[in-house]
């Protein structure tokens, strides 16, 4: 169930004989990556290292990180896991969820100061951003202004973002006013959306707060304050919830600005990561956690984002997870696993995921008619699982 087939013969989508062409191999959701930021020495690294294994620089001085580090983090699903329990497969494929480190930002980047133009550079070409805020006290690590203040550091790199926006949003309002002053009335739309976006900023908040109906009049900008964000409060191993004063106002931060929050000890989440897999859940277990703080900002920047997993079965060979945006349709899902599905869709057959764990099989949801049929206006739901029907 919830395979890829198809014969040369016939040029129809068949059960039973695996069709293994893909599009995307490594599984990366489509165009989805997260940029790691914030200052120097606030942790980006090491909780880049414990997401990924990828041993980036780890080092106690400014700009350690002078380019941008690339990690695919496995976004671990309950669902593909108990699937997989059921039906035995020869291999088991989680989605996954792009994530960058991005060279510490210092005050003035927008004036080139520090790597100002090469870290707005980066920031510009992720599609959400994660900025990791120091919570913690270590005299060993030197803070890049000498002292923990999250209000003072998430100051420093949201007026630099917003001055970037504002240079950028000034210059289009300027072009776009001379065309509306020749007689352009095409525009008029646009110079009121650049207006809106830069009377937020000037008033110090971010371009996200604009309308959804301006973002999209203003997307080819690529503004950087636009772009969905999470504050991740790096707590110390004595605030393992971030209740503690400092994550507390990273926290009404977030909310404020619209913004998602995540806490998370980036000390003890590297020294999780250097453990074998088995031993992870009871250490978590040990410390009256039910997943770790990466998971949990793995699986918060997805949902920011709007998207869903769906999940194909073939036969024994594998069981897989796919990510697409949430209101997709069965065509377009079909295209995340092989462009064919989706030039050549007829019917998706469709099962659920609560309908297959209590029943055990394919064959016995099919007993109950539960397997579904439907057509390209079907919008996939998060845990279906799919089979799609198409013409080679």
């Amino acid at each position: 169930m919830g395979g890829y087939s198809g014969t040369k013969s016939l040029g129809m989508g068949v059960w039973g004989k695996p069709f293994y062409r893909r599009v995307s191999p490594n599984n990366k959701p489509m165009g989805f990556n997260c940029g790691i930021v914030g200052l120097p020495n606030v942790g980006k690294s090491t909780i880049f290292n414990a997401m990924t294994a990828a041993h980036a620089a780890v080092s106690n001085y400014p700009f350690s990180t002078t380019d941008q580090n690339v990690g695919m983090v496995p976004l671990k699903d309950e669902r593909l896991t108990r699937l997989a329990e059921l039906v035995k497969p020869e291999k088991v494929t989680e989605t996954s969820v792009e994530f960058v480190d991005i060279a510490g930002l210092v005050k003035g980047a927008s004036r080139g100061e520090g790597l100002g133009n090469q870290f707005l550079g980066h920031i510009r070409n992720v599609d959400v951003i994660a900025h990791i805020v120091r919570c913690f006290e270590d005299p060993q690590v030197v803070h890049v202004d000498g002292r923990v203040d999250p209000r003072s550091d998430i100051e420093t790199v949201e007026t630099e973002l917003m001055l970037a926006d504002l240079e950028t949003v000034t210059r289009r309002l300027e072009k776009e006013k001379k065309l509306l002053k020749a007689g352009d009335k095409t525009v008029a739309a646009e110079v009121q959306a650049c207006e809106d976006v830069k009377a937020l900023l000037e008033e110090g908040r971010p371009a996200r707060l604009v309308g959804e109906e301006k973002k999209e009049l203003l997307r080819e900008l690529n503004l950087l304050t636009v772009k969905p964000g999470i504050y991740v409060a790096n707590v110390g191993e004595e605030d393992l919830a971030g209740e503690g004063p400092r994550a507390s106002a990273v926290r009404e931060i977030a909310e404020a600005g619209g913004a998602g929050f995540v806490a998370i000890c980036g000390k003890m989440e590297a020294e999780i990561a250097e453990l074998p897999a088995e031993e992870r859940a009871e250490f978590l277990k040990g410390l009256g956690l039910k997943q770790s703080g990466l998971a949990r900002l793995a699986h918060t920047t997805y949902r920011l984002l709007g998207f869903i997993t769906f999940f194909t079965l073939v036969g024994k060979k594998e069981v897989r997870a796919w990510t697409v945006k949430q209101g997709t349709r069965a065509p377009r899902a079909g295209g995340a696993v092989h462009t064919d599905f989706e030039r050549g869709f007829i019917k998706a057959e469709v099962m659920m995921y609560e309908d297959f764990i209590a029943l055990g099989s394919e064959a016995h949801c099919r007993e109950k008619g539960l397997v579904r049929l439907e057509g390209k206006d079907y919008i996939v739901r998060d845990g279906d699982i799919i089979h799609f029907r198409f013409a080679a």
